[in-house]
């Protein structure tokens, strides 16, 4: 293989860990926002923050690593997707920047006016932020982004049939994670009544999310044949895992078997992601760029390659040492003695 392809292949799991993990993070806004009122919504919206508060800063450390990688390694693609659609992409840039000021400020605010303004804040822009990069990953899929220069429309582009449809998917995704990976995080919390209402919720939200890929399938088909040929040609099999991994996940989140619920929804969305890559590959922006006409000088790719080897050796296991302090089970306070 070359050093493009393994850069490809490195900044796709950067996509997809940022999916897994910075998209369970938006969910976790989008059932902030259904929690109810300031009483009510109280123990699920304390939950939430505790389970996103100590990583959601780390999340971003992924789609940072996307972005350099594709403006570094494949900078023809870079440009050509950044000025076509910067609408949506500078919402997105917005949506995070909101997002993360809203949490930060709710948590120091103590009136109730204040709660509710960056509450609102946080909890919108956890719904509009992964819309509108679902609409950016459907105007790319569906070939509506040109190579050049704002070469392609800079509306239709990124709302389309294809982008909605996406766009809806993605904020589908990002709830159903949330929803499986926080019954997991209320019940290692000692608040098994708090974890079956998220159980409900996500699968609720699996239906609900299984009827729009199923509703996408006839849009991709007439909207962007070349991707339908793909995902129903050689990218068939990881459609067929992604769907039997959703499948396995609700089954496992009904029986509260939330461990394996996590390993099978996370596969899932890894699935679509990666059947995507397959079924487009080798190209980049369709119709016809492919990753070696679109990849960087070879001094580049293999000075980048082995920055990124280095880096990883450092980042990944900081990371996985973050993860793993913040999933251990609280520990229950001493109890109170009184002396006498």
């Amino acid at each position: 293989m070359t050093a493009a392809q393994w850069l490809l292949i490195l900044a796709w799991a950067g996509l997809t860990l940022y999916a897994l993990f910075g998209g369970a993070d938006f969910g976790g806004g989008f059932w902030d926002a259904l929690a109810g009122g300031a009483r009510r919504g109280y123990a699920q919206r304390k939950l939430i923050e505790h389970s996103i508060g100590p990583v959601w800063e780390a999340n971003h450390v992924w789609l940072i690593f996307v972005l350099v990688m594709f403006w570094t390694c494949f900078p023809g693609i870079f440009a050509s997707v950044a000025s076509t659609l910067y609408i949506p992409l500078t919402l997105v840039a917005i949506g995070i920047i909101a997002r993360g000021a809203a949490f930060a400020f709710r948590k120091a605010s103590t009136e109730l006016w204040q709660l509710r303004l960056f509450g609102g804040a946080f909890a919108l822009s956890s719904v509009l932020t992964p819309f509108f990069l679902g609409t950016i990953a459907g105007g790319v899929a569906s070939g509506r982004v040109p190579y050049g220069l704002a070469a392609g429309d800079i509306v239709t582009s990124w709302w389309n049939a294809t982008s909605l449809m996406a766009g809806a998917l993605a904020v589908g995704t990002t709830a159903y994670l949330a929803a499986v990976y926080l019954t997991g995080d209320a019940r290692r919390g000692g608040d098994p009544k708090l974890a079956d209402v998220f159980r409900l919720r996500g699968l609720l939200t699996a239906v609900i999310t299984g009827v729009i890929a199923i509703l996408g399938i006839f849009v991709v088909r007439a909207d962007a044949p070349s991707l339908y040929a793909g995902l129903t040609g050689r990218a068939l099999p990881l459609v067929v895992v992604s769907g039997v991994a959703g499948l396995a996940s609700m089954v496992t989140l009904a029986f509260r078997r939330y461990a394996l619920a996590r390993i099978t929804a996370a596969l899932a969305v890894a699935a679509v992601l990666w059947g995507w890559a397959v079924a487009q590959y080798p190209v980049m922006l369709p119709p016809n760029v492919t990753v070696p006409e679109a990849a960087a000088h070879p001094a580049v790719l293999h000075a980048t390659l082995g920055t990124v080897i280095a880096g990883m050796v450092l980042l990944v296991p900081s990371l996985l040492w973050l993860f793993a302090l913040f999933q251990r089970p609280t520990p229950s306070p001493p109890p109170k003695t009184t002396d006498r």
